[in-house]
């Protein structure tokens, strides 16, 4: 949902949301790792869909083994489980990727406060650095025709990610020393968004392999324990964000931070994947080889991309997470006129963590036999008319009621984050259930690339709104009318549900109805 409420609170938690959400969302990814999610547009964020052609069967032949092969040849009892799922070291490896993800949120509040007060941006610049830092996640197919097509000593999976981690660990570094400017921030921002986006990319190719040719509730599961990961990693960082804030100072909270991306690297080694042989190798990047498999996977992107049941459901989550948000202005309200410290949104982060922990839980064990339709209109037209209460917020009518502003907001972050988490957990598993195999790190990235640029969008359109409505660092008259407008703008694509795939998780094998 794009309902401009859903993390305003939640200390600038707007994806990614998103994927932010978090995906993460695709402008927090860059002060936390919400595409995501994301990015998590607020958090905010699968069927089985046959391709045409002949895509889908010379992928087939032509891919080299995955994680995936290796996966179904393990006795399935020798492992734990949690949400469903074999906690087998190559999907420990990937609810730790996403864990890191989750645990990058120690930053994100000093990240908000730093670009607030350090370098003393407006809200409208806010949302412009944060959407411009936020560039790699919509480019994320060119990271999995990478991962795809050019193995890096001898794997597509485990070396990506251990780089990834060191490129992080590299720009908190640098913003715990020697940034100094927006610009600077920008794109140190930038390169740590890339790491995340790029890992990103990988490990969702991993999780795609495993959920192609299960059921809807199989790969709703294991899509569930890596946003479980995700939101339980928010929870382990979500409260001493703001008190190391208060503490010690943003800078501090970035180095910290630094240390985190690293575990990314180290788990790598768990990836459960076959190396390729040096003949396959360079077979792989010689001039004909390298040539002839880019133009295979842009065929394939093109042939898949173009289909009415792929296109029409992606034109519509687009136009869903493309809404405007007016995150960054409620931010500047809460700690320049309410006088809400890092400290206490430290706590309701943590509470908006947990939300999210409980959005996973709902959609895993009420939602995924619901048709996504269903779960869109609902969930939205609920969030919409949730995050007008924002204006009791701003206009102080809460406090008539005898609810003071801390627990309202408190209240408020959490239903919307659990709604928002709840909602985007189906865009994932559609997302996964699209793609043909042979090209899953690409097709995935294509379409979570389009949704980030759904949320770039929202939050840019946004920032133009509340530059038009007035709204500044100590200026707040029209906030309430930014917030309806906002509000009400969620609503606009639900004309347009029909765009999605109709169908719930009892179809067989969760095979969608292609009319």
């Amino acid at each position: 949902m794009a309902s401009g409420g859903s993390a305003a609170l939640d200390a600038y938690d707007e994806e990614a949301a998103v994927r932010r959400p978090l995906e993460l969302d695709a402008r927090d990814a860059a002060a936390s790792s919400s595409d995501h999610h994301r990015p998590g547009g607020n958090v905010m964020p699968r069927y089985q869909v046959g391709t045409k052609g002949d895509t889908s069967s010379h992928s087939e032949e032509q891919r080299q083994p995955s994680t995936d092969d290796v996966r179904k040849n393990k006795p399935g009892s020798r492992y734990f489980t949690a949400f469903g799922v074999d906690l087998s070291p190559d999907n420990m490896a990937v609810a730790i990727v996403y864990f890191v993800q989750g645990v990058l949120g120690l930053a994100r509040l000093a990240m908000s406060f730093y670009l607030k007060d350090d370098l003393h941006l407006d809200p409208a610049e806010t949302a412009v650095v944060t959407g411009f830092s936020s560039l790699p996640w919509l480019i994320k197919p060119l990271y999995g025709f990478i991962s795809d097509s050019i193995p890096l000593f001898g794997y597509r999976r485990r070396s990506y990610l251990f780089l990834s981690g060191l490129l992080g660990a590299l720009s908190w570094s640098l913003m715990a020393t020697v940034v100094s400017s927006k610009y600077s921030a920008a794109s140190s921002i930038l390169l740590g968004s890339l790491s995340v986006a790029f890992s990103d990319v990988v490990v969702d190719s991993m999780v795609v392999e495993r959920a192609r040719g299960e059921s809807q509730s199989t790969s709703g599961s294991l899509q569930s324990l890596c946003w479980g990961s995700s939101a339980f990693g928010g929870i382990v960082s979500a409260y001493f964000s703001g008190s190391l804030v208060d503490t010690y100072g943003v800078r501090f909270v970035f180095g910290v931070t630094a240390f985190l991306p690293l575990m990314t690297s180290a788990v790598a080694v768990l990836v459960n994947e076959h190396r390729i042989s040096s003949g396959e190798h360079n077979t792989l990047l010689s001039g004909s080889g390298f040539v002839e498999s880019s133009k295979q996977h842009v065929r394939q992107l093109w042939t898949s991309v173009k289909q009415p049941n792929i296109l029409l459901p992606t034109l519509f989550i687009f136009l869903w997470q493309a809404t405007p948000q007016s995150d960054s202005a409620m931010f500047f309200f809460i700690t320049n006129k309410l006088g809400f410290t890092p400290e206490f949104l430290g706590r309701v982060k943590l509470v908006t963590s947990f939300a999210s922990l409980l959005g996973v839980g709902l959609y895993n064990y009420f939602l995924k036999e619901v048709p996504l339709r269903k779960i869109f209109l609902v969930t939205t037209i609920i969030g919409s008319a949730l995050g007008m209460t924002q204006v009791l917020l701003v206009t102080g009518l809460n406090r008539q009621f005898g609810i003071s502003d801390e627990w309202f907001s408190i209240g408020d972050s959490l239903i919307i984050t659990v709604l928002g988490q709840a909602s985007f957990m189906p865009v994932l598993v559609l997302a996964a259930k699209l793609c043909p195999p042979g090209m899953e790190a690409t097709l995935f990235a294509t379409l979570m690339s389009i949704s980030n640029a759904g949320s770039v969008t929202g939050g840019l359109v946004g920032a133009g709104l509340t530059r038009i409505f007035g709204v500044t660092r100590d200026t707040f008259g029209n906030l309430p009318l930014l917030i309806v407008v906002c509000n009400l703008s969620s609503l606009l694509p639900l004309p347009l549900l029909g765009l999605l795939p109709e169908e719930s998780g009892d179809t067989d094998n969760g095979e969608t109805k292609n009319n």
